[in-house]
């Protein structure tokens, strides 16, 4: 059973930073284009990031363009979500997810979905 498991949620300061890693195993991992999504309370799932299969095309919401940064290590089966000049408004659970697609923003072309990370930016 495809697993993608978040690590990396906690409780920040504003203007401090995080570093979300995503863990995924039984899946061809290359083959996957890998996104990150965020809910906050009483707010529908938004995109945050995508990176296409080998790393070379990354896409990123306005919200969090210039502060996130998306990567991805093949070998390791591993995709990150560095987050700096955290806001209060990026407070929201963090979800890491995976596509056939070349990449996406849209969240029903995602297959495989992870439990979710806490993010909490106090100010």
């Amino acid at each position: 059973q495809v697993q993608l498991v978040e690590s990396g949620g906690g409780l920040v300061q504003a203007g401090g930073s995080l570093r979300l890693s995503c863990a995924a195993s039984k899946l061809t991992f290359s083959s996957y284009a890998m996104g990150w999504f965020r809910q906050a309370p009483g707010k529908e799932r938004e995109f945050v990031a995508d990176i296409s299969r080998s790393g070379g095309i990354t896409d990123y919401a306005d919200a969090v363009k210039g502060r996130f940064t998306i990567s991805r290590d093949n070998a390791e089966n591993t995709v990150y979500l560095q987050m700096n000049s955290l806001k209060p408004e990026d407070t929201a659970v963090y979800y890491c997810t995976a596509t056939l697609r070349p990449y996406s923003r849209a969240s029903y072309e995602y297959t495989y979905w992870g439990q979710g990370t806490q993010v909490t930016v106090s100010s």
